[in-house]
C-alpha cells in the first residue's frame, strides 16, 4: 500500500489528472485478497471506521533523534506504530523486585 498526503497548496499536474481520469474508468477486479463485499459487510466496515473504537490520550514523549528517524521511516502512521509498541512493552513489562 502506498500512502500519500497531499499538501494543501499543491496542485495536480495535467498528467496526474489524466492518470486519475483513466484510473476511474478501470473496472474493479476482485480476488482472494480483496473479495467483493456484501452490503452488510460494507455497512459494518463503514460503521467501524466511523466508530474509531480505539481512543487514546495525547502524550508528549522525548526520544532520541535516531529513534524518531527510524520511526518516521516506517511511514506516515509512525505515531500509531510507536503507540502500539509502547502498549505492547507495557503489557509485557515485569518490574524487577
Amino acid at each position: 500500500m502506498v500512502t500519500f498526503e497531499l499538501d494543501g497548496t499543491a496542485a495536480l499536474t495535467s498528467g496526474e489528472k489524466k492518470l486519475l481520469a483513466k484510473a476511474k474508468r478501470l473496472p474493479v477486479v476482485f480476488d482472494d485478497d480483496s473479495p467483493e463485499m456484501t452490503d452488510e459487510m460494507e455497512q459494518a466496515f463503514i460503521a467501524a471506521r466511523k466508530a474509531k473504537p480505539y481512543q487514546g490520550e495525547p502524550l508528549t514523549l522525548y526520544v532520541s533523534s535516531a529513534t524518531l528517524e527510524k520511526a518516521k521511516s516506517l511511514g506516515a502512521d509512525y505515531m500509531t506504530i510507536l503507540g502500539n509498541l509502547l502498549d505492547k512493552a507495557l503489557d509485557e513489562y515485569r518490574a524487577i523486585p
